[in-house]
């Protein structure tokens, strides 16, 4: 493997949305939804404001491809638990925003949503996850809710779950960096920004040549580098305040056994040392 190349997240921000290197956006959209995509233009979208205090938790980038099709790319670093309520609202808000006034329902968009999360969004021991609309009878589950033949040929889409959005997840945590297909190469490289020399996944070789760091001019560099050191800080500041956390709640159970147990159980117990233990013991005797 070579060095590191640039992250997809800050990609995202700023070389991705250049038409020059919309083919690298189109590989990685073309490999993960397996039709081929072409970029019309790129839509205003929350990470098109170049914030100072950009803590690094979201990238979101809005496409429009030739078909007139939205499709939503969010990428979120920090654990949220109603992230799954936030991909609902975002296809919500893109299909309201682009529909028009006093246009019939006919021509609501189409709006695929990619999610690339580096957290256990939910439970499930796979990387890569894909949701649908499918209407199934209640009364007899072999038959599916299709579209009449006037719909097919009036809509210009063979099934029902065409008109709704889709959603794809991407777990990039859960990848066990063995590549087995096309996708897979291009989730190595969201996870370890590297790119193979024998990659083939669409995108990828325009991709390792432009995301190069060492290719960005001094300014976009010195930007780059101090994003790592704030990131790199953030991480510190979070593990430390997780450790924090974890004493404090060893602190606590030492100060519930105190009445019932001696200071070396309570110390092989918690974890603590017997002077935290002693040092508790007479804090709390002093404010009684």
């Amino acid at each position: 493997m070579d060095r590191k190349l640039i992250s997809f997240d800050w990609a995202m921000k700023r070389i991705l949305r250049e038409k020059a290197n919309f083919d690298i956006l189109e590989g990685f959209l073309s490999e993960l939804l397996r039709f081929d995509i072409r970029i019309q233009e790129i839509l205003e979208s929350e990470a098109n404001q170049d914030d100072i205090n950009d803590k690094f938790n979201r990238v979101d980038m809005v496409v429009k491809n030739d078909k007139d099709e939205i499709i939503l790319i969010e990428l979120q670093h920090n654990s949220e638990i109603d992230y799954f309520h936030r991909m609902l609202y975002g296809t919500s808000k893109l299909i309201c925003q682009y529909m028009g006034e006093g246009k019939g329902y006919k021509q609501v968009k189409k709006v695929y949503s990619i999610n690339i999360v580096y957290f256990n969004l939910g439970q499930g021991d796979d990387y890569l996850y894909y949701g649908k609309l499918d209407f199934v009878g209640m009364n007899n589950q072999k038959y599916d809710l299709k579209l009449s033949t006037y719909q097919q040929n009036d809509f210009d889409k063979k099934d029902v779950f065409e008109i709704f959005p889709e959603y794809y997840i991407i777990k990039v945590n859960r990848f066990n960096d063995i590549a087995k297909n096309t996708i897979d190469e291009w989730i190595y490289f969201l996870k370890n920004e590297e790119i193979n020399e024998n990659s083939q996944a669409k995108g990828l070789k325009k991709a390792k040549e432009k995301l190069d760091v060492l290719k960005l001019p001094e300014d976009e560099k010195a930007k780059y580098r101090r994003r790592i050191e704030n990131k790199m800080l953030e991480i510190s500041l979070l593990d430390t305040a997780k450790i924090e956390g974890e004493k404090q709640a060893k602190i606590e159970i030492a100060k519930n056994l105190l009445d019932v147990l001696d200071i070396k159980t309570i110390a092989k117990k918690t974890g603590l040392s017997i002077s935290e233990i002693e040092e508790i013991s007479n804090m709390m005797n002093s404010a009684s």
